[in-house]
C-alpha cells in the first residue's frame, strides 16, 4: 500500500483567507486572554509589513496599523479539517485525519481510477487550489512516514518500502511528529536522528517515554499496522460563513453563498450523490430568514446550483441586516447523470434540457414552467390541459385515440371564407359537453382550400356547407 499525505500548514488561515473577497490586505488571526493578546497567523501582506505569529497584538498596530484582525476560531478550522476528509473521501475509500492539519489517504487503490501518481497528485492540487487550502504532498508505504515528508519536503515520493528505513534514518528528531514533546527532549539528550535513536535500548525507551513512542516507531518503519482512525462521511452538508458585517443587499451575499455552493458541489461529488432541496438561512442579529431552494430530480453541478441559489436569493426579501449566511442540505438522494448519445448531435453550447428547466422555474417561478397533456375532453377546447413539470404519470396518462389535429387551432371557430377545393378526410363526429352547459354536436373534416391549405372545419352533423373554421394545418 501507498498512502499520500496532505499537509496544511496553515489550515485556519486559509479557512478566513478563503470567504475573504480581497486575499491581498494583510490580515491576522488573534489569539489569547484579553491582557496579552497575540497573534496566531498571519498571511503573505501581513508577513511583508513586518507581522509574524506570536508577536503581541500592541506591537503589530505598530507595525501595520491597516491590517484586518479575526478572531481564531478552533471550531472553525476542525470544520474545515473534517470538509477537507470529506473532499479526500472522493479520491480514495481510507482516508483519516486523526492528525489536525493534515490528511492521509491510500493512494496506490485509486491509481487504477485517477492514473499513476503525477496525475493523481496533479488532481490533488488542483482541487486544493480551487477550494482555497494551501498544502504540501507526499507520497510513502507507510501513512507516518507519508505525514512526516509531507512537513519536511513537498512533492517528495517513496514508493519502495524496502528504501523507507534508510530516508527515515535521516530525519532529525525534532522534525520526525514524535508524540508528545519526545523529539525535543531527545535532542537535548543528544539524540539527533531516527537512526540513533534506534539504536537505543527499547527498555531503557520505554521507562523514560513509555509505549507511546516505541509503537510510534513501528508504525513509522511498517514494522506493525497502523490502525487508523478512518473517516466516515456524514450524510448531510451543514456550513456557515460568518460576514463580520451587516449585510442588506443580495449582490453583497453572492460571494459567500458562491463559496458555500462550491463547498457542497464538492461534498457531493466526493459522495457520488446529488442534491434536491437544501435551505440558505439568512442569519440577524435577532432570528433568521430561510429562503428553501427545490428541484425536481437530484443536481451536484456547482454552476447549476450557484445559479439556481442566486435567482431564489434575489427573490428573497431582505427584511433586516444580514450578519451569517448557512447552507443546509439534509436530503441527499443518489445522482443520476444525465443519458447522453455516444455521438450528440447537440450544439456545443445547448444546454440539456433537466438544467435549462432549473433556471427557468428558479427565474421565472415554479409556476411558469408547465407541460401540456392530454385530456379526456373531446371537445377542442377542452382536450388539453396544464400540468406540472413533475407530473410523468400524469402526462402519460392515456388519453382516448384521436384522429390528427391541427397545430394551429384558434381561440374561437369562424366562417370559412376560402374555397373549399376538396374533402381531405372526415368527417370526425363530436358529441360531448352536456354536463357542463357546453353542448357540442360537430361533424370535423380537414379540407384543402383553393390555395392550397388544408383547414380543420366543421358543420352541422349530416351536411357539408356552412363551413366553421377551427384550425390549420401546417
Amino acid at each position: 500500500m501507498l498512502w499520500a499525505c496532505i499537509h496544511l500548514p496553515q489550515l485556519a488561515l486559509d479557512t478566513v483567507l478563503r470567504r475573504q473577497e480581497d486575499s491581498q490586505r494583510p490580515l491576522a488571526l488573534v489569539t489569547g486572554p484579553a491582557q496579552l493578546r497575540s497573534l496566531y497567523a498571519v498571511n503573505a501582506a501581513a508577513a511583508e509589513a513586518g507581522l509574524r505569529a506570536g508577536m503581541r497584538l500592541t506591537a503589530a498596530h505598530a507595525l501595520c496599523s491597516d491590517a484586518a484582525l479575526k478572531e481564531y476560531d478552533p471550531k472553525a478550522e476542525a470544520r474545515s479539517h473534517r470538509f477537507l476528509a470529506a473532499w479526500a473521501y472522493r479520491h480514495s475509500s481510507l482516508v483519516s485525519a486523526q492528525w489536525m492539519g493534515a490528511i492521509v489517504l491510500e493512494a496506490s487503490a485509486s491509481f487504477r481510477l485517477f492514473g499513476p501518481w503525477p496525475r493523481f497528485e496533479s488532481n490533488l492540487r488542483r482541487d486544493l487550489v480551487e477550494l482555497g487550502f494551501r498544502h504540501r504532498i507526499a507520497l510513502a508505504p507507510t501513512p507516518r512516514a507519508a505525514h512526516v515528508f509531507a512537513r519536511l519536503r513537498d512533492g517528495y515520493a517513496l514508493t519502495e518500502a524496502r528504501g523507507l528505513a534508510g530516508v527515515l534514518d535521516r530525519i532529525p528528531v525534532r522534525r520526525a511528529a514524535l508524540p508528545d514533546d519526545a523529539g525535543t527532549r531527545l535532542h537535548r539528550m543528544g539524540v539527533h536522528r531516527l537512526k540513533d535513536l534506534r539504536e537505543l535500548p527499547r527498555d531503557g525507551l520505554r521507562r523514560r517515554f513509555g509505549a507511546v513512542l516505541l509503537d510510534h516507531l513501528d508504525r513509522l518503519y511498517g514494522d506493525a499496522d497502523d490502525a487508523l482512525e478512518y473517516y466516515q462521511p456524514p450524510d448531510h452538508f451543514d456550513a456557515r460563513i460568518e460576514l463580520g458585517y451587516e449585510v442588506e443587499s443580495h449582490q453583497a451575499l453572492l460571494f459567500p453563498l458562491r463559496r458555500l455552493v462550491r463547498d457542497l458541489a464538492m461534498y457531493l461529488s466526493a459522495r457520488d450523490g446529488g442534491v434536491q432541496r437544501f435551505v440558505m438561512r439568512l442569519e440577524h442579529d435577532e432570528g433568521h430568514t430561510d429562503v428553501p431552494v427545490g428541484m425536481l430530480a437530484a443536481e451536484r453541478d456547482a454552476t447549476l446550483l450557484m445559479d439556481i441559489a442566486r435567482n431564489r436569493l434575489e427573490q428573497a426579501a431582505i427584511e433586516k441586516p444580514v450578519v451569517g449566511l448557512r447552507l443546509m442540505a439534509r436530503e441527499l438522494p443518489p445522482f443520476v447523470p444525465a443519458a447522453r448519445d455516444l455521438f450528440d448531435t447537440r450544439p456545443s453550447q445547448a444546454m440539456p434540457w433537466p438544467q435549462l428547466r432549473e433556471r427557468l422555474r428558479a427565474r421565472l417561478g415554479d409556476d411558469a414552467v408547465y407541460r401540456v397533456a392530454p385530456a379526456g375532453d373531446p371537445r377542442p377546447e377542452h382536450a388539453w390541459r396544464r400540468v406540472g413539470v413533475e407530473d410523468d404519470a400524469l402526462c402519460a396518462s392515456a388519453a382516448p385515440p384521436r384522429p390528427p389535429r391541427p397545430t394551429w387551432l384558434l381561440p374561437q371557430p369562424v366562417p370559412l371564407n376560402s374555397q373549399v377545393r376538396r374533402i381531405v378526410s372526415g368527417p370526425e363526429r363530436l358529441e360531448s359537453g352536456w354536463w357542463d352547459d357546453g353542448d357540442a354536436r360537430r361533424d370535423y373534416y380537414v379540407l384543402e382550400t383553393s390555395h392550397g391549405q388544408h383547414a380543420w372545419a366543421y358543420a352541422d352533423p349530416g351536411k357539408r356547407d356552412g363551413w366553421m373554421l377551427h384550425g390549420w394545418f401546417a
